[in-house]
């Protein structure tokens, strides 16, 4: 079970409440989180995305060309000395992009951080105070503040939206249910359609009220007799 468009929002709109307004604990990160969910990146690919490789109209979708990841490693296993690492794609041939459509309302979102924050040093869009690059533990603190404040008693025990990452799972299975090309869908998220299908095709919460009303909807239209003269 995963978090459904309405949940997924109340979620975002969290983020920003978390720290105080100076500092932008939380306000530094609303684009991050929102990048995961509305473009399904991985977090090391929402790390790495720089204003360069995106494309933000004023009005309609926009569109990112995702060709590095900075994952996380740690000083002893980066050969900078540094905690991340520049890699390239997951399960890519060095060199590969992937072109991920943004929708509009990411592309307002990230028009308005760019607007806020400016950019890092080499255009990163997400980054800290300092100008680093976010670190697991950061965002990781930021997120289980948010559910705190989003997520009602009852769900905040629940594996719901329990990690970052869980973003990316309930965007896969939201454009899966939409109806979307499982094909169409696996060439966004740099995944094949086998493992999409077998990890992603998750249930979104509440997703049954949803079908009863379109399975509803159905046999309501045959109520009707037919009419035999069309």
């Amino acid at each position: 079970m995963v978090a459904n468009p309405y949940q997924a929002r109340d979620l975002l709109n969290a983020v920003s409440y978390v720290g105080g307004y100076r500092r932008a604990r939380g306000r530094r990160l609303v684009g991050f989180f929102a990048g995961m969910y509305y473009a399904g990146l991985r977090p090391e690919e929402a790390v790495a995305v720089a204003l360069p490789d995106c494309r933000l109209p004023r009005a309609g979708w926009g569109r990112l060309i995702v060709h590095r990841t900075l994952p996380q490693a740690g000083k002893r296993w980066t050969d900078t000395g540094q905690y991340h690492d520049e890699r390239g794609l997951k399960n890519r041939p060095p060199g590969e992009t992937r072109v991920v459509p943004l929708p509009p309302h990411l592309v307002a979102l990230w028009r308005e951080h760019v607007a806020a924050f400016g950019t890092a040093d080499d255009g990163r869009l997400f980054f800290t105070e300092r100008g680093r690059i976010i670190s697991y533990t950061t965002y990781h603190r930021v997120w289980h503040e948010t559910r705190a404040l989003a997520l009602p008693p009852a769900l905040t025990s629940t594996p719901l939206a329990k990690r970052p990452y869980d973003l990316r799972h309930s965007a896969l299975s939201t454009w899966l249910c939409a109806g979307a090309d499982p094909a169409e869908v696996a060439q966004r998220a740099g995944n094949s359609v086998e493992v999409l299908l077998s990890r992603y095709a998750k249930c979104l919460y509440d997703r049954q009220s949803i079908n009863n009303q379109r399975i509803e909807g159905l046999l309501s239209a045959y109520d009707q007799p037919p009419d035999l003269d069309q």
